[in-house]
């Protein structure tokens, strides 16, 4: 399955991608600069910063092409040449960004991984920063042919949606279920804590429901557990929140997800494995908090 690339207009984005070196496994523009967020005007979208995902196989070799055509774009690091950077790339969300670069007459940011790291982190959650902005409608902007890839990206859908079955009660709206799915990566979020919009998710979702569903309705046609009126635009779902049911979805969830989940059920110095403590979990009317909290 493609992953679908939304259709609107990325001529300026792709201006923007001519300024890089080409060598790239996956490029993506997202944020507030591309999607309309809720209560923003149209004007604060064209003048807010645009955000870029570069995934790239050789990250020393990308940084070397790089320094070579837009030096002034990094900090005092480029004196420390592009294998330092590199390294300093491979720590907390494997992601290396240089910030408030101008652009075509816009301000820019954009993040570089390694196409690996972001691959375990599709797969696996490692620490779902960049699985987390995939979850939600980025736009496309070039993407290779590694099928390894192609799976992770189309893993992470499919890992959103059962994460989200399990917070969610047995029936809810299309709409609940995108909003469950957007707040994922902010679950984790101290910013979302500590002053950031608590409507945030909120304002990502509402004016966006038609790229969530391209995004989703291949996967969501394709569950058993859910009737997709697409033509509608409606989903009738029905989750089996049966402890078999829900301990079918938790074998399903990402390595590291299952990892923190056992952390939090499971007192220390019992050495239980992950089947047996997600066995108990799915038993526990508190499964979809436990989720969450994980």
């Amino acid at each position: 399955m493609a992953l679908p690339v939304l259709s609107s207009s990325a001529v300026k984005f792709r201006r923007v991608l001519a300024h890089f070196p080409q060598e790239l496994s996956l490029a993506f523009a997202y944020g507030s600069g591309v999607f309309r967020q809720a209560g923003a005007s149209a004007e604060h979208g064209e003048t807010n910063m645009l955000d870029f995902v570069f995934a790239v196989d050789d990250a020393v070799t990308w940084h070397m092409m790089n320094l070579l055509k837009n030096r002034s774009h990094y900090s005092f690091l480029k004196f420390f040449g592009p294998k330092k950077i590199s390294n300093i790339q491979k720590y907390g969300a494997g992601i290396y960004y240089n910030t408030l670069v101008p652009c075509n007459g816009r301000m820019i940011k954009y993040g570089v991984i390694s196409t690996d790291a972001l691959i375990e982190d599709l797969f696996h959650w490692k620490t779902l920063y960049a699985a987390g902005r995939l979850q939600k409608p980025v736009k496309i902007l070039a993407q290779n042919e590694n099928s390894r890839l192609q799976a992770a990206l189309v893993s992470n859908l499919k890992s959103a949606v059962t994460a989200a079955f399990l917070m969610l009660p047995e029936s809810f709206s299309e709409e609940d279920l995108y909003m469950q799915i957007a707040g994922l990566s902010y679950s984790g979020d101290f910013r979302m804590i500590i002053g950031e919009d608590k409507s945030k998710v909120q304002n990502i979702v509402k004016p966006n429901v038609a790229h969530f569903q391209k995004l989703y309705s291949t996967i969501l046609q394709d569950c058993p557990q859910v009737v997709y009126k697409h033509h509608l635009g409606r989903l009738e779902a029905s989750i089996d929140k049966s402890p078999e049911g829900q301990f079918a979805q938790l074998m399903a969830l990402p390595k590291t997800l299952q990892q923190k989940i056992t952390a939090l059920v499971n007192p220390p110095g019992k050495n239980r494995d992950v089947e047996e403590i997600l066995l108990q979990v799915a038993h526990d009317p508190d499964c979809g908090i436990v989720v969450h909290q994980g």
